[in-house]
């Protein structure tokens, strides 16, 4: 008797435990689709201050980290409060306990060629355009300000959004692998004030975008036709076709290694 209620309660200490992970993991991917992971670290740091202090004895710094997790609470629910109503209305849909997967690499380079051949299209006839895509950090934020849209990536589609005068030419088109999320996005401008005075509203939307998350972003300008790639607040500017394929598949494609590039900055010299 004494034995079968031992193996119950291990049993139930198991259950227990992996029930309480798979909803931390749960919270995380609700997380890692928006720019609150960026906190979640900053919260770490807190904590991880506040413990070393007590080991060391620095009473001081103890007692103020103290005050900041009593304190932090309140202010965790204020600054999470996009991602906690996104994660209760997942709940409601019953979306929250689906698993998720990401686009293989024979998906990333189909999405690769409608983009670059959309880009080309829209370049030779100076057709303004915005493409930001969607890597590990997520984008979640920006893809509610525009108009939900979740259709196969295609070029075809992406070149009727950024026809001058369609309904959603005028913002920024959010991809995540193989599908268009949205169109119509707002992205943040960047405050970089040695910005190159030439560069437009879009360009600095797309730089602007590269500096708070890890996408990646094809401008393509309306005055001159030249396309550009931004990425980690870096943006490579007037880019051939090589070029563009080149720097996509390097960063997009998870089986091709990392190897070292020639950074073409956007206050340097222009390549044509």
């Amino acid at each position: 008797m004494l034995e079968d209620l031992t193996l119950l309660r291990a049993l139930a200490i198991i259950v227990d435990v992996s029930l309480v992970a798979f909803v931390i993991y749960k919270l995380i991917m609700v997380i890692r689709g928006t720019r609150a992971v960026q906190l979640v670290k900053g919260i770490t740091v807190i904590l991880a201050v506040w413990f070393l202090s007590g080991y060391l004895g620095l009473n001081t710094l103890q007692w103020i980290m103290q005050q900041a997790v009593t304190y932090g609470l309140l202010a965790i629910i204020i600054i999470f409060q996009p991602e906690l109503r996104r994660a209760l209305e997942q709940l409601g849909r019953g979306r929250f306990f689906q698993s998720t997967s990401s686009a293989d690499d024979q998906e990333v380079r189909h999405s690769i060629e409608h983009i670059i051949t959309a880009a080309k299209y829209m370049g030779k006839r100076r057709i303004g355009a915005l493409m930001s895509i969607e890597r590990d950090t997520g984008m979640t934020d920006y893809i509610e300000t525009g108009t939900p849209m979740h259709a196969e990536l295609t070029s075809e589609l992406l070149i009727n959004i950024f026809i001058p005068n369609a309904p959603l030419h005028d913002g920024a088109v959010i991809i995540k692998g193989n599908e268009i999320m949205a169109a119509g996005c707002y992205l943040p401008l960047s405050e970089n004030p040695f910005i190159s005075k030439e560069l437009g509203t879009r360009h600095r939307a797309a730089l602007g975008v590269s500096e708070v998350t890890d996408s990646i972003t094809i401008a393509v300008s309306e005055e001159t036709g030249g396309i550009s790639i931004t990425k980690n607040g870096e943006m490579h500017r007037n880019l051939e076709e090589d070029g563009i394929r080149s720097m996509l598949e390097r960063e997009l494609l998870s089986r091709q290694e990392t190897n070292g590039s020639s950074r073409w900055q956007w206050g340097g010299r222009k390549n044509g």
